[in-house]
C-alpha cells in the first residue's frame, strides 16, 4: 500500500493516483482553508471526485467525518458520499475516529478500511 498526497483542489490531478486502488480514504476532516474553500472541498469538488472515483476500480470509500473542520461541512460531505456510493452500489464507511487522537486514529482508520473492504454494498444510512 503506497499513500498518494494530491490536491483535492485539483481534482483531474488525483485521477492517476486511483489505478489500481481498491479502497480510497478521503481524509478532509482537518483540512485548512477559508470556510468557502472548505464547503466547495467537502461540496462540489467531492462530488466531482466522487464521480471520477467511482469510474474507476476503487470498490470501497472511507470518509473522515470528524476532525477541525466544522461538523455542518464535515455532515455535508457525508452525505454527499453516501449518496454517490449508494447510486453505485459501492461500499462505504464513515470513520468518526478523532484525528488528534495519534494513539487511536490509526487503529480506528485501518478498522475502517477492513470494513469497507468486508462489505458487499452500503447499507443505507451506514454508520461510521
Amino acid at each position: 500500500m503506497e499513500p498518494f498526497i494530491g490536491d483535492p483542489d485539483l481534482v483531474g490531478t488525483l485521477a492517476p493516483a486511483l489505478q489500481h486502488v481498491t479502497v480510497a480514504c478521503l481524509l478532509l476532516g482537518s483540512a485548512s482553508g477559508t470556510p468557502e474553500q472548505l464547503a466547495a472541498l467537502q461540496g462540489t469538488r467531492l462530488d466531482m471526485l466522487l464521480e471520477r472515483m467511482l469510474d474507476t476500480t476503487v470498490r470501497a470509500v472511507v470518509y473522515e467525518r470528524s476532525g477541525t473542520v466544522p461538523d455542518e461541512i464535515l455532515a455535508g460531505g457525508a452525505e454527499r458520499v453516501r449518496h454517490a456510493c449508494e447510486r453505485s452500489l459501492i461500499p462505504f464507511v464513515l470513520l468518526d475516529a478523532d484525528p488528534s487522537d495519534h494513539g487511536h486514529w490509526p487503529l480506528l482508520a485501518a478498522a475502517a478500511v477492513q470494513r469497507a473492504l468486508l462489505d458487499r454494498a452500503p447499507a443505507p444510512g451506514a454508520p461510521g
